[in-house]
């Protein structure tokens, strides 16, 4: 099945993105991997461009509403990077986890190909994105209120700086 991605002619909108881990399997929620996550994004804010508006980690994937002068390299570096890093990691902590995202052809796959890449178009579709990445945590039961999810930009405390949508 080929993969969603962002469609080169619209690499620099703002948009609503999906990073999923390879067969849905739980594992941000131990061993400092949301900071791996957290500490890539504020990489890619100070050093790549990147404009974070609202997110939330999950226990096996994230959701975002950021852009990018250059998304498609945002992605790709984004993906590569905390691949390896989750790699090192799983290695270290749980090194049988690992066969989990090994290939046929013994490579290390930790992303699912799709991003599920929607471009923001308006502000209703701006707004009901925000409620659905905020109400994530809620519905799976890990917070009474999107607020109290330290790794969602509800949280006023949370973990990472995100940026005003113009």
């Amino acid at each position: 099945m080929p993969s969603v991605r962002i469609s080169k002619e619209f690499t620099s909108g703002i948009y609503y993105l999906t990073f999923t881990v390879r067969n849905c399997y739980y594992l941000f929620d131990r061993h400092n991997r949301f900071e791996i996550l957290a500490d890539s994004l504020k990489y890619c804010q100070k050093h790549k461009g990147l404009k974070l508006y609202v997110y939330v980690f999950m226990l096996n994937h994230i959701h975002l509403i950021a852009s990018s002068p250059d998304m498609i390299a945002f992605v790709r570096d984004f993906k590569k990077f905390t691949s390896k890093e989750m790699q090192k990691n799983i290695i270290a902590t749980e090194p049988n986890v690992l066969k989990l995202f090994e290939m046929k052809n013994g490579r290390f796959e930790f992303w699912e190909n799709t991003n599920m890449p929607k471009i923001i178009k308006g502000e209703h579709y701006l707004a009901q994105k925000i409620k659905y990445i905020h109400a994530n945590p809620v519905r799976k039961q890990y917070v009474k209120n999107p607020e109290d999810w330290v790794w969602s930009s509800a949280n006023i405390e949370g973990k990472i700086d995100i940026d005003t949508v113009v």
